[in-house]
C-alpha cells in the first residue's frame, strides 16, 4: 500500500461545513473552512509541498502537531510559520519557503 505520487498520507475526518474563508497560496486562490489549521486546509486543497530543504528536496506536513517543523511557510510576509499550528483567517497570503543557499539567502 502506498500513496499516489504527490499524494498525501493524511485524510480529513472533519465534515466539510462551516464558514468559508479565502486564502492565497503562492498566488492561487484557496478556500478553507473557518477553524481549520492552515496545514489541513492546504492539504485539503491538494497542496502537499510547503517548502524545500537543501538541494530542493520537497517538504510538507508530517506530524501535524508542531514537532517536526516540516510544514514551515511564509504567512503574510512572516517566514518560518508552522502551518499546522496556525488557524486560517480570511485574506491570508501564504508562500512556500525555500531553503537558504550556502550564502544564507533563500533559493528559488
Amino acid at each position: 500500500m502506498g500513496f499516489p505520487k504527490g499524494g498525501s498520507m493524511f485524510k480529513s475526518t472533519m465534515p466539510e461545513n462551516g464558514r468559508i474563508v479565502h486564502l492565497q497560496f503562492d498566488g492561487e486562490a484557496i478556500t478553507a473552512f473557518d477553524g481549520d489549521n492552515l496545514a489541513a486546509a492546504l492539504l485539503r486543497a491538494g497542496k502537499v509541498q510547503f517548502r524545500t530543504a537543501a538541494k530542493n528536496d520537497p517538504r510538507g506536513p508530517y506530524c501535524m502537531m508542531g514537532v517536526c517543523f516540516e510544514c514551515l511557510v511564509e504567512i503574510d510576509g512572516r517566514p518560518n510559520q508552522q502551518a499546522c499550528q496556525i488557524i486560517v483567517r480570511d485574506g491570508m497570503t501564504i508562500h512556500r519557503q525555500s531553503a537558504p543557499d550556502s550564502a544564507g539567502k533563500a533559493s528559488g
